[in-house]
């Protein structure tokens, strides 16, 4: 069923065009993920659909009985001050809103009450229970985690049929996120969000909506189905485009021959060639692409960092308690943990910004550190973005290469008019990418990155997160972004906010299997096996069987087979002609190409689990 249908939709601000000509039908039950670059109108497309944003032209149709609600981000000025339910009830009009914030401080039980005020009471009540807040806790003493859930149940309290999200997930903390992304599979409605975190976009989107240039393309698969079309899609249009430039080459020196071919022309012919100039005048412009590369400095000592029995308290609250660790150069450490658990406490310890109150760091010989975070507080509002990254010259040098500055602001996206732009009119995921653009000019052997992927569109994150795997000096990172952790770190330090630090090795999934279950799974487990008949286990048990000492040895055989598949059906869809053709078979050698991808690593987990019993 469509709830809302957008038509012929077009959008400028000044030259640049945001949406031109857009169409997009939203149905019922979709979790629609809107991808697209910083600037290329994502949340602009968010307030379109909620009616914030006027279309120039164009009309957004909604069905009957739908309505649509927004979560913000951040708790407005003034409400910090009030209870978990007046500020869920402030979802309603501001005629509701003030009734059921005097039902509730009143705690009236008078018969008299309008029955519609009894009833949105209740659902404040039954969705603020669901959130696990408390409804009379004051918001001003919240994590922000728990904030974020408070600008939830302000959303859902009109029960809505449309949910719209702009960054759910930035400044959460992991935890938070897992939270919030468990929370949203299973409510049953329809979403429409931007986001940068892949992870959420894997777990909970049914379809991707790409905006790109001003139009936008819908893709009714998930992201990781996505990302394989868009591929694909991209290659077609690639021989496509040079197939019509090779025509209208051919055309063009057709119609330059000599005055007697000139007499004799097809003025069809004519025709027809000026239908293709039109057709090549109106192809859209390829955005370039972000071209990060950090600038590297003399190799460090060997031991980067050395903590010994660290121990430090900030407002009577220990933060850490007796850690010691050693960061070796080339180490990518993540650093994870709830919000106020002491992330960016560590940092500062690590750096040499505080003293802990006990114990010692030592700094290894020739350090040169760049610190992504530091940069939000320099940078000057008045001066362009440009300026702001080369201090006023010219000219940068990068790696021994001197390079013009408004040559580096385009490896970054910014065009020239955007480049003289004051910062202060840039948008999020702009400033982030200047951000990067600055600390990139500054030579370095480690790198200091706290929440480097917030409001950066995915792509620049997966060449930032391309840039700083392949970055030769040593990492610490702050980040709420499970992949972008899973991908590079080679080591995670986890806070548990009591004072508890404890490294394990590898990403955030290889933390998550090293840590074990949470304590109440482990106590379920236990009173499980209470409950079970006891049963004497023998050494024997503790190895494989015979049947499974067989299955184990013939993985690798059937991986190998199922991975030459793969790379078989890879040459196939690089083909530029298999998209000419029938499109069934496009489609199934597509389907065989995404299930492989799940036998192969359904074999992986199998050989993980048997490795494992017989170790």
């Amino acid at each position: 069923m469509a709830l809302i249908r957008l038509r012929d939709i077009s959008l400028a601000f000044g030259p640049e065009s945001l949406l031109d000509n857009a169409e997009l039908v939203i149905e019922s039950g979709n979790k629609i993920a809107i991808l697209g670059r910083n600037g290329q109108g994502k949340s602009t497309l968010l307030k379109v659909i909620d009616g914030e944003q006027q279309a120039d032209s164009g009309e957004i149709v909604i069905s009957d009985g739908v309505t649509i609600s927004r979560l913000q981000q951040e708790v407005p000025a003034g409400e910090d001050n009030r209870c978990v339910y007046d500020v869920a009830a402030t979802g309603h009009d501001d005629q509701t809103a003030t009734a059921l914030q005097q039902l509730y401080a009143e705690g009236s039980t008078d018969i008299d009450t309008n029955i519609d005020i009894w009833r949105a009471s209740a659902a404040i009540q039954s969705i603020v229970s669901r959130l696990q807040l408390q409804p009379d806790a004051k918001v001003s003493t919240l994590s922000g985690g728990q904030k974020r859930r408070v600008m939830l149940a302000r959303a859902l309290v009109s029960e809505p049929t449309v949910l719209l999200m702009d960054e759910p997930t930035n400044h959460l903390d992991v935890e938070s996120v897992l939270w919030l992304e468990a929370f949203l599979i299973k409510l049953p409605i329809t979403l429409i969000f931007v986001t940068h975190d892949r992870q959420l976009i894997k777990n909970l989107a049914n379809r991707i909506v790409e905006i790109d240039r001003g139009t936008l393309t819908s893709w009714d698969q998930t992201y990781e189905k996505f990302l394989i079309s868009r591929e694909q899609a991209i290659a077609a249009q690639e021989t496509q485009d040079k197939l019509f430039d090779k025509k209208l080459k051919q055309e063009e020196e057709w119609i330059r021959q000599g005055i007697k071919a000139r007499r004799t022309r097809n003025e069809g012919r004519v025709r027809a060639l000026k239908k293709l100039r039109e057709e090549r005048a109106q192809r859209r412009a390829q955005i370039g692409q972000v071209n990060m590369q950090v600038q590297t400095k003399t190799k460090s000592g060997r031991i980067v960092f050395k903590l010994d029995k660290i121990t430090h308290t900030l407002g009577g609250k220990t933060l850490i308690r007796n850690f010691s660790a050693t960061v070796m150069r080339g180490n990518k450490i993540a650093i994870i943990g709830p919000n106020g658990s002491g992330k960016t406490t560590l940092l500062k310890a690590i750096l040499g910004q505080l003293t802990p109150d006990e114990g010692s760091v030592e700094h290894g010989s020739n350090l040169e550190i760049a610190y992504f975070d530091q940069l939000r507080e320099q940078l000057d509002e008045n001066r362009t973005a440009a300026d702001n990254v080369s201090g006023g010259a010219d000219y940068i040098e990068i790696n021994g290469e001197r390079k013009h500055i408004m040559g580096y602001m385009q490896e970054f996206l910014f065009n020239p008019e955007r480049a003289r732009a004051p910062i202060r009119a840039l948008s999020g995921g702009e400033r982030n990418r200047l951000l990067l653009a600055r600390l990139f000019t500054m030579p370095s052997n480690v790198l200091v990155l706290d929440e480097p992927t917030n409001d950066l569109d995915v792509e620049t994150l997966e060449l930032l997160e391309y840039t700083v795997l392949h970055y030769q000096g040593t990492v610490l990172m702050v980040s709420h972004d499970r992949e972008f952790i899973d991908n590079i770190a080679t080591s995670t330090i986890v806070l548990d906010g009591k004072g508890n630090l404890t490294e394990y090795v590898g990403g955030y999934s290889d933390y998550l299997h090293q840590a074990g279950p949470p304590v109440e799974s482990k106590k379920n487990d236990k009173q499980k096996k209470k409950q079970a008949k006891p049963a004497e286990q023998t050494k024997a048990d503790k190895k494989l069987s015979y049947a499974l000492q067989r299955e184990l040895s013939s993985l690798p055989g059937k991986i190998e087979k199922l991975e030459a598949e793969k790379t078989e059906l890879e040459t196939q869809l690089a083909d530029p002609e298999i998209y000419q053709g029938d499109a069934t078979v496009l489609e199934k050698l597509q389907a065989r190409y995404t299930s492989l991808d799940q036998e192969i690593g359904n074999f992986y987990t199998r050989w993980d689990e048997l490795e494992s019993q017989n170790s």
